[in-house]
């Protein structure tokens, strides 16, 4: 049996939406991810070093996509999603303000048992979306 090979981390994460443009105005406008790629079917927003968050427009990525490389397999979802952002913890107070000022409400937070906060917030399409300061996982110190 050969060995397994490593995992490097995971480079994108994907949220599936109904209205591209409002999703535009805030993952861009609200939480200034540049954007890197805008198409049709998804745009491409650069969420940090190495890690990229992919916005699909739902009901419209369920086929494959032929490329000059390869065909790349369809996929879709239904209902919201969930992800994290990681964040320092001396942003926590500076994320809560912000969010205050631009009218994103902040739906929920949480104090986690190794002592890590996480403000949970929505998107325009109700995707969970979250805030991590560390310590939360044994990975995430």
């Amino acid at each position: 049996m050969n060995a397994k090979p490593p995992i490097d981390g995971i480079l994108e994460t994907a949220v599936y939406v109904d209205d591209m443009a409002a999703a535009h105005a805030f993952y861009e406008g609200v939480l200034g991810l540049p954007r890197m790629v805008k198409g049709e079917r998804l745009y491409a927003y650069n969420a940090g070093p190495a890690q990229t968050l992919l916005v699909f427009h739902r009901g419209h990525t369920g086929d494959d996509v032929p490329t000059p490389g390869g065909v790349v397999p369809g996929h879709d979802t239904n209902g919201p999603s969930h992800f994290a952002f990681r964040i320092s913890v001396e942003q926590i107070q500076p994320w809560r303000d912000y969010l205050t000022s631009v009218d994103v409400p902040v739906i929920s937070e949480v104090v986690w048992p190794a002592g890590g906060t996480s403000l949970y917030l929505r998107d325009p399409d109700g995707n969970v979306l979250e805030l991590a300061a560390a310590p939360l996982w044994p990975n995430y110190t």
